[in-house]
């Protein structure tokens, strides 16, 4: 790995550690899924997380499923993560997209020493914390102290409902960016913090993902959260943490499927009666179910390979996963419109919002389908060598 020679310290990813924990930390959340749903368009009206779901959460455990048991956490492994998220996806989208967005910032914080990070990890067991993975927070300017950063991060989760915001940015220098790579807590309420614009997306409209403008924010040196280098570090040396969001739309397609047979059937409430032609549509059916299950099982063989410095075979099986799931969601929830008819297009069955939300899968950076693509095919040739040094420029 190029640049400061800092690794990311890892005991075990994906080890079953805990295994009758992961199993119980998954029931709960799946024993969350009939409230959400019934929830689901509030929340969505609500355009944030409503302060009952943060509380179901919370209460489940969920915040602290990756935390150490030092600091009142239940520890799990990277396995257990995606499970829930994907068991969360099935009853809301973005609830589930915000939890993967909390899990994941915990889950990188424990890839390195975790001593050093019990302060962290004790605060945010008990809020909730943005994050965003994506180069594009800007430029910090070492002063006295601390850092001076500017810039703007685009599709903040969580924007101005999180009190903090984990930030990665850029130390102004002439070193190797990836020694330049800093991770920085910035309270909500610092000066030049703020999230301008409206948000008014087709889907996943409880993320709240706006804009974060910094305008010369003051971040002393205490609120790094990583030393600096090491948020660089992880980002090549560990790129199986973007699949974690992915599980949210394993989620939603399994919704999708589940609530098309509910509808077909009369299960769902305010559904027409059972359909006489439901055999003329056991193929489009089958289709949806083949679709899903092709792409779990490569989902959960990519996140079974997930480890720091993985070989060029399990990446590649990583982008190939990611961008299947980007596919498959938007064809498995566009299919369940039309099998079930046109009424299942009204707002008032939930088919018509798992098609919206199914949208945002094809924009999850940094591995958009046209993104993986070109990387897969520069790897697969052996020119991807100089990507690391082209993400700092």
């Amino acid at each position: 790995m190029a640049g400061s020679g800092r690794k990311p310290e890892v005991v075990s990813l994906t080890s079953g550690r805990g295994a009758d924990g992961h199993a119980a930390m998954v029931a709960r959340a799946k024993a969350l899924i009939p409230t959400l749903r019934e929830r689901a368009s509030m929340t969505e009206q609500l355009r944030r997380l409503p302060p009952e779901t943060e509380r179901d959460l919370h209460d489940a455990g969920l915040f602290r499923i990756v935390q150490p048991k030092r600091v009142g956490g239940s520890e799990l492994d990277y396995v257990a993560l995606v499970d829930c998220a994907d068991a969360l996806g099935q009853a809301d989208a973005s609830v589930a997209w915000n939890f993967a967005n909390l899990a994941s910032h915990h889950w990188m914080l424990g890839m390195f020493d975790p001593r050093a990070q019990d302060a962290v990890w004790k605060k945010d067991a008990d809020a909730l914390v943005a994050s965003s993975f994506i180069f594009t927070a800007g430029r910090a300017r070492k002063v006295d102290g601390g850092y001076v950063v500017n810039g703007r991060k685009f599709f903040v989760s969580l924007a101005g409902c999180a009190p903090y915001y984990a930030t990665p940015a850029i130390r102004l220098g002439d070193e190797p960016w990836i020694e330049r790579t800093l991770y920085l807590e910035i309270p909500k309420e610092a000066p030049g913090v703020s999230f301008p614009g409206e948000w008014d997306p087709m889907g996943m409209r409880a993320t709240v993902s706006r804009d974060m403008l910094l305008q010369d924010v003051f971040v002393p040196d205490d609120a790094e959260v990583l030393p600096p280098g090491l948020f660089g570090a992880m980002y090549n040396a560990f790129p199986h943490l973007f699949l974690s969001f992915s599980a949210t739309f394993l989620g939603l397609m399994q919704a999708a499927y589940d609530g098309a047979l509910a509808y077909l059937t009369g299960r769902m409430p305010g559904a027409p009666i059972p359909h006489t032609e439901i055999a003329a549509k056991g193929h489009a059916i089958a289709e949806m179910l083949f679709a899903i299950e092709s792409a779990r099982a490569l989902y959960y063989r990519a996140i079974s390979e997930a480890q720091v410095d993985a070989p060029l075979e399990a990446v590649q099986r990583a982008r190939a996963a990611h961008v299947t799931v980007q596919r498959a969601v938007v064809a498995v929830t566009q299919e369940a419109i039309r099998v079930c008819g046109g009424r299942a297009f009204l707002k008032r069955y939930p088919l018509e919002r798992y098609a919206r939300d199914a949208r945002a899968a094809a924009l999850m950076r940094p591995w958009t389908q046209e993104i993986a693509m070109q990387q897969a095919w520069e790897a697969a040739l052996g020119l991807d060598g100089q990507r690391g040094a082209a993400a700092g420029a």
